[in-house]
């Protein structure tokens, strides 16, 4: 799902304020058996919904987990662990009410972007950076 999705379906359901933000993490597994027990574990085994009867064979498997080690291998000292990338995103909306506050309107902001870069720059923050 791309961002600009998300935020529509959030306005979609008549949500106010709706905000998406999204996360990157990147996680390391010992195999890519482990990388597939942990997929299973965030019932991410099968995301399409497809159900097939057509069950994955042996070979197959094999193949397909020593081609992602080779791929996706860690190459610093963790030469035996593999790397995994993860998008989350989070997706947030006000109910609407007469309490829900109201988005400023555009081209208020008392300062740009550009402005708010530099003076984190200056303050020793890395722009777009949360830490």
């Amino acid at each position: 799902m791309q961002v600009r999705d998300a935020g529509n379906l959030l306005t979609r359901a008549d949500l106010a304020l709706p905000t998406v933000d999204t996360d990157t993490f990147v996680m390391r597994y010992s195999s890519p058996v482990a990388l597939i027990n942990h997929l299973r574990l965030l019932a991410e085994s099968n995301a399409l919904s497809i159900k097939r009867n057509l069950g994955l064979k042996r070979d197959t498997a094999l193949a397909a987990a020593a081609a992602y080690q080779s791929l996706y291998c860690d190459g610093d000292e963790n030469a035996d662990h593999i790397a995994a990338t993860y998008q989350v995103m989070f997706m947030t909306g006000w109910s609407p009410s007469r309490n829900t506050p109201k988005p400023a309107a555009r081209g208020s902001a008392t300062v740009s972007f550009s402005e708010m870069a530099a003076e984190l720059a200056k303050r020793g923050a890395k722009a777009g950076s949360t830490d």
